[in-house]
């Protein structure tokens, strides 16, 4: 069992990158409540919304999005060895990649997590 805490700081990025007006910061702290160890890792993100558009949960829902797609690929990648495939011409490429996240949707168990530990 852990206890996680987590925080969301938004910085105004527009001058390093026009393109991300909106920086984040996300430090994520977890604690091991068998071990007691402490582990601290800091998230950083961009966004193009404008500052009016965000909230600190907004930024937060974004960021746990963005980790299913990352562990999608972490699985397809160690499972299917997909960033060695030689399969690169035509539609292959497409057809291969839907076959196995279909392997893998159809293999996974629901556990009701919507991002990593």
């Amino acid at each position: 069992m852990k206890v996680v805490q987590r925080g969301v700081r938004l910085l105004r990025a527009g001058s390093v990158e026009p393109f991300a007006p909106l920086a984040a910061n996300c430090p994520r702290r977890r604690t091991s409540r068998t071990t007691n160890k402490t582990t601290i890792k800091t998230i950083y993100g961009v966004t193009s919304l404008a500052l009016q558009q965000v909230t600190p949960q907004r930024i937060a829902e974004l960021m746990r999005g963005h980790w299913q797609f990352e562990a999608l690929h972490h699985m397809t990648d160690v499972a299917f060895a997909e960033d060695a495939s030689c399969v690169r011409t035509g539609a292959a490429p497409r057809a291969m990649a839907t076959t196995r996240t279909l392997a893998i949707g159809l293999t996974a168990r629901p556990t009701g997590r919507t991002a990593p530990p």
